[in-house]
């Protein structure tokens, strides 16, 4: 067995080559380095995760991360072609269990370990094809659109979390749900203006971009804080392995959250809120106290 295969493939490696543990390897360290590339605040919270489960939640990651890129990157491109193409490509690899893409087969290789539902990879693929052309979304196509593009992203990081311990999978799904809508709609919030300005979109059902105000801010607030209080108690369920990485990411967008709330409508309209990075590593410091204390 090839000593550097990430235990995302140790049930696997006893039976394939070495060449083929050495590919695993290479493929999962692809996305690892995609998601330090995009995303320094999920890395930050995947190295706070037991490190058995590093590899499978930074395959779901680059997945999700490049196929978010052709609707929102490419666009003197034939998206519309390279999204279809990246889903053919997705099923394909989960039926031979092997790509040459390397983002799309450490997905694969994560999607086969921990029983991922193709329903989970379809609602994610129809969201990013809601992309392409969707400007304005009715209150149904918004639920749609955040259930595929976020929800079920938590609900595969689930997946990974509870190893295969589908009890456990389901008593935590409703709180998943909400953590990773409530990621989303901050998102949304936060992106408001670059969405609008570069791509025509705005989320919120009922939201007139240039009529935006602070009663339509707090409604929106009010919801976003639904979530985030039906996500905390899943979050303090969670196995021990994930629970810290998973409060990380719940106390970053918390604060995140707080910061748009203390701030105006207008302001919302022309710039992008932001968390220092000093403060990111306060609030890892924090989180990892309390984990070890048992606080969470």
């Amino acid at each position: 067995m090839n000593t550097l295969t990430p235990s995302i493939t140790s049930t696997r490696t006893d039976t394939i080559s070495d060449s083929m543990a050495l590919y695993n390897t290479t493929a999962l360290k692809c996305s690892k380095l995609i998601t330090q590339h995009y995303s320094t605040s999920f890395t930050l919270g995947i190295q706070t995760l037991h490190k058995k489960l590093h590899f499978p939640i930074y395959a779901i990651y680059g997945y999700v991360r490049y196929a978010d890129e052709i609707v929102d990157t490419f666009h003197d491109k034939d998206r519309a072609t390279l999204l279809a193409r990246f889903r053919e490509d997705t099923f394909r690899a989960i039926e031979e269990k092997i790509s040459t893409n390397p983002v799309i087969h450490s997905f694969q290789l994560a999607v086969e370990r921990y029983s991922i539902e193709d329903e989970l990879i379809e609602a994610f693929l129809n969201s990013m094809k809601m992309d392409l052309d969707k400007k304005e979304y009715s209150d149904n196509k918004y639920n749609e659109y955040i259930y595929g593009s976020a929800e079920v992203v938590g609900l595969m990081c689930l997946r990974v979390f509870c190893e295969n311990d589908s009890e456990l999978y389901d008593s935590l799904k409703a709180g998943a749900r909400s953590l990773g809508a409530a990621f989303q709609k901050v998102n949304f919030l936060r992106d408001m203006k670059s969405d609008f300005d570069e791509r025509g979109r705005v989320y919120f059902p009922d939201v007139d971009y240039s009529q935006f105000d602070s009663s339509a801010k707090l409604e929106i607030e009010n919801d976003i804080q639904k979530d985030f209080d039906a996500a905390y108690e899943a979050i303090l369920r969670l196995p021990k392995p994930s629970r810290m990485g998973v409060y990380l990411a719940y106390v970053y967008y918390l604060k995140l959250f707080n910061k748009i709330k203390q701030s105006s409508a207008q302001t919302i309209l022309s710039e992008r809120i932001r968390v220092p990075d000093s403060r990111k590593m306060f609030l890892l410091v924090e989180s990892y106290v309390k984990h070890r204390l048992n606080y969470l």
